[in-house]
């Protein structure tokens, strides 16, 4: 089964698709909007392209495990996927998350520019491949 996962930001959204078979998650593409309306527009035509079964959301909490103004956010966001979707939603914590999207880029040579544009649909590489490692699949799924 294919999954989509969503790093969510006030400027740039990430995705990434991957399925669990393989546990392989790949950076898809990087939203670039502000308007969180226009965002889930986006994000929707995502998911009619790439017809996932579940999303898979980013959740950023404190480092203490708290939640953040940010985490509540993605939360609402996530209910209001599953919502007009009609899909399966999971939350999962994306501490660091960036800041591992950011290393596994240090030494590419690519532009600072470029690095900023990549950043988020990697970071939501990475939240699926947490989701993956952590998650438990049916032989059904």
């Amino acid at each position: 089964m294919q999954y989509m996962a969503i790093d969510v930001g006030e400027k740039r959204t990430g995705l990434a698709i991957g399925d669990h078979v393989s546990q392989m998650a790949s950076p898809l593409l990087t939203i670039h909007t502000a308007s969180q309306e226009e965002c889930i527009r986006q994000i929707g035509r995502a998911i009619t392209e790439n017809q996932p079964h579940a999303l898979v959301v980013g959740l950023p909490l404190n480092m203490d495990g708290s939640d953040s103004p940010a985490s509540l956010r993605c939360a609402a966001l996530a209910q209001v996927l599953m919502q007009r979707f009609e899909i399966d939603v999971y939350l999962v914590d994306e501490r660091q998350t960036s800041l591992i999207a950011d290393e596994q880029m240090a030494m590419t040579g690519l532009t600072r520019k470029q690095k900023k544009n990549r950043r988020d649909s990697l970071a939501a590489a990475n939240i699926l491949t947490i989701f993956f490692a952590t998650h438990h699949f049916d032989q059904a799924e």
